[in-house]
């Protein structure tokens, strides 16, 4: 929709706290009324962009033959954006950022480890722990990385943990299966 679609246009050039409703119809060509109609202020319009990126992520990825690519999946909206979740996550309306990663980071690490576990019988409270102790990691990694300033090169640096982790996740859940 053009509204979405110009207010990130915007995101990528100011701050949230320098964007109005007036700009987002001034940019977009449509009318406050048709503003209104469809988001109460620009808090639900941010919540209905990270609401349908989440929902649209979680509806297309559904399995994961690696880390990496779960991870990968995760970043993806914010490597799309970085400027305009940058001015995001420095505003007041964080945490709606925060729970959208939250939720994609466990959606995915979730996915990876329903395939990991496909084929072993683990006790389902082991199976929840891991998967939220690496959401965590996860998460807490990317936004560390966010609020860094996004300097580094966060494929590399997920790429190279994840080869420095190879087969740990798998020796787990062997651990987890062996005490069952």
């Amino acid at each position: 929709m053009i509204i979405k679609d110009t207010f990130l246009k915007l995101l990528e050039e100011r701050p949230l706290s320098q964007i109005t409703v007036k700009d987002i119809v001034s940019e977009s060509g449509v009318n406050r009324n048709t503003f209104y109609y469809h988001y109460a202020d620009l808090p639900s319009l941010i919540e209905s962009i990270i609401v349908e990126e989440t929902e649209s992520i979680i509806s297309i990825h559904h399995t994961f033959d690696s880390i990496e690519s779960a991870i990968l999946t995760a970043l993806e909206f914010t490597l799309q954006h970085k400027k305009a979740v940058m001015h995001l996550y420095n505003s007041s309306n964080r945490d709606i950022f925060n729970q959208y990663f939250m939720q994609i980071s466990e959606h995915v690490i979730t996915e990876y480890f329903e395939m990991l576990c496909r084929d072993i019988d683990i006790p389902a409270s082991d199976k929840a722990l891991l998967i939220h102790y690496h959401t965590c990691l996860a998460f807490g990694q990317a936004v560390d990385w966010i609020r860094k300033g996004m300097t580094t090169d966060i494929i590399k640096q997920f790429e190279r943990l994840c080869e420095l982790y190879k087969g740990i996740p798998e020796e787990v859940i062997r651990r987890a299966a062996g005490s069952n």
